[in-house]
């Protein structure tokens, strides 16, 4: 069986992080989305079908033609019009009963392996999760394993499980496909075409076990950060140094090449990425992941966010509960707030507006090359627009979103 993962989407929920490379190809724990779904495939897949669309080379340039034994195709999704078209255009592609993974998913090996074992020949099958609030997904009618029905978002939902976003189609899909016309939001929805496929009975829907995340909006990344790290394999590679005077406690990865300075203190899980400069003197908490070539300063504190490749957190500086592109660079004692003081939950701006993240402690989101002055504050929720300077001493209570 051949794999197909959408990974044509622009992602403009989690702006300014997606302005500088399309949303599979974020980084989580230390690696491209994208690249853990390849890596959650059972080993006897032999392709994986990619379709790309928005900036698209940065994922072409990432995987090649081969990844870790699979055949990797490109198939580019020149219009953005929905779910059903991007199947549509791996027509050629594939033969059979063939593997759709949405590629802003987070998915285990065990989630898929459980849908392939439940899977019937010559006919679809529909990975299944059980949620707490049904309004917010497009929630599965079943008779037995018998697919009814989808509702999107049903304001009195029949049942509590969601579609995950994970199938097994056939070529009878395209046929549906072929039938369905534009929705309200003038996209192809796969739902129409899988609907022509129940009313045939030919769709089975199955509760997956294992793990599967949903990453739409910015706060997604850090709770996938934190369950990824939680099943890290720990480590120091060799080639890092980890001079004496340091403390490391509970699972953390240290890649090759970098150096972990006296006086660091290290919680995690945590991972680090290679040729990185660790401190000194400073402090790394729970559920932190840092790209390549990331240097934190003396006396910085870094908690529960991610930092990708290439960027510096200058001495004296906080970074709390925040995703931080690549290429920054923080000021001598920047800060950034993640608490509100009405301990309310922190409002994020997605898509020009603002949004509650569900979370007490949320701190900032930067796009790729932002810079801050010495002394900067940040306060909980701001997004920063990739390239913007943040000048000395000010504090920033409003999204920026021009570049410097």
């Amino acid at each position: 069986m051949d794999a197909v993962i959408l990974a044509a989407g622009e992602g403009t929920r989690l702006m300014p992080l997606t302005i500088t490379r399309p949303k599979p190809m974020l980084t989580i724990a230390g690696k491209p989305i994208l690249q853990w779904n390849l890596e959650s495939l059972p080993r006897d897949f032999r392709k994986a079908v990619l379709v790309v669309g928005y900036k698209k080379e940065k994922v072409i340039d990432h995987f090649g033609s081969e990844f870790n034994g699979l055949q990797i195709d490109y198939v580019e999704q020149k219009e953005h019009l929905g779910t059903a078209h991007a199947i549509s255009v791996v027509e050629d592609h594939v033969k059979g009963d063939f593997l759709v993974i949405n590629g802003d998913l987070l998915v285990s090996r065990e989630f898929i392996n459980d849908l392939l074992s439940n899977h019937k020949p010559n006919s679809e099958s529909l990975s299944l999760v059980e949620v707490e609030d049904a309004s917010q997904f497009g929630i599965v009618e079943l008779k037995g394993d018998k697919v009814q029905g989808i509702k999107e978002k049903p304001k009195k939902p029949k049942s509590n499980m969601a579609n995950a976003g994970v199938y097994i189609f056939n070529e009878k899909i395209f046929d549906a496909i072929k039938q369905i016309e534009k929705s309200k939001r003038l996209e192809y929805e796969i739902t129409d075409a899988i609907d022509i496929l129940i009313r045939e009975g030919r769709v089975h829907g199955f509760k997956c076990r294992g793990h599967w995340m949903d990453i739409g909006r910015p706060w997604d990344l850090l709770d996938g950060n934190e369950a990824l790290l939680k099943d890290m394999d720990p480590g120091i590679c060799e080639g890092a140094e980890v001079e004496p005077y340091t403390t490391i406690k509970g699972n953390v990865h240290i890649g090759k090449g970098t150096v972990i300075r006296s006086g660091a203190y290290i919680e995690g899980p945590c991972y680090i990425g290679e040729n990185c400069i660790i401190g000194p003197n400073c402090f790394l908490r729970q559920h932190t992941s840092l790209g390549d070539n990331v240097h934190v300063g003396n006396a910085v504190e870094i908690k529960n966010s991610i930092i990708m490749s290439n960027t510096n957190v200058g001495h004296l500086s906080y970074v709390g509960d925040s995703i931080i592109g690549e290429g920054c660079n923080f000021g001598a004692g920047t800060k950034i707030a993640n608490l509100r003081f009405d301990e309310g939950d922190v409002k994020v701006s997605v898509k020009g507006r603002f949004e509650s993240s569900g979370r007490k402690k949320f701190g900032a989101v930067f796009g790729d090359g932002v810079k801050t002055g010495i002394n900067a504050s940040i306060m909980p929720g701001i997004s920063i627009y990739p390239g913007a300077w943040v000048e000395p001493g000010i504090v920033v209570r409003d999204p920026i979103l021009r570049g410097g």
